[in-house]
């Protein structure tokens, strides 16, 4: 599978963002779905992450402001960003995992300031 990220940008604080990953080669839907985010100096963390039936799960500094959702017919998942703040300002990456064969596979990676 290859992935490919798009839609960071500058954002004011508060704003919002809709990230999209799309998936080519094999069909998304056999995949667990997540972004991880990394900024300058800090390690890549884990920011969500969509199981192949639709369960989410959240990182603790991101629950209540970013939605996690995918839409298998387009092979696409999208994380929707609201309320942005400055601290999320990172590299954003998407990664697929297929549990069953071990398939783990990366995006490139989408820049996403948030400043004013």
């Amino acid at each position: 599978v290859q992935l490919q990220a798009s839609g960071g940008g500058l954002v004011q604080p508060g704003g919002s963002l809709r990230l999209s990953c799309v998936a080519s080669g094999t069909p998304i839907s056999r995949y667990e779905v997540a972004w991880y985010r990394q900024a300058p100096g800090n390690q890549r963390e884990s920011v969500a992450r969509i199981s192949r039936n639709g369960a989410t799960d959240y990182a603790d500094s991101v629950k209540g402001r970013f939605t996690l959702s995918r839409e298998n017919a387009k092979d696409m998942v999208y994380l929707q960003m609201n309320s942005l703040k400055p601290e999320d300002t990172a590299v954003y990456y998407c990664n697929a995992k297929n549990p069953l064969t071990g398939t783990n596979a990366w995006g490139q990676g989408t820049l996403v300031t948030v400043s004013s």
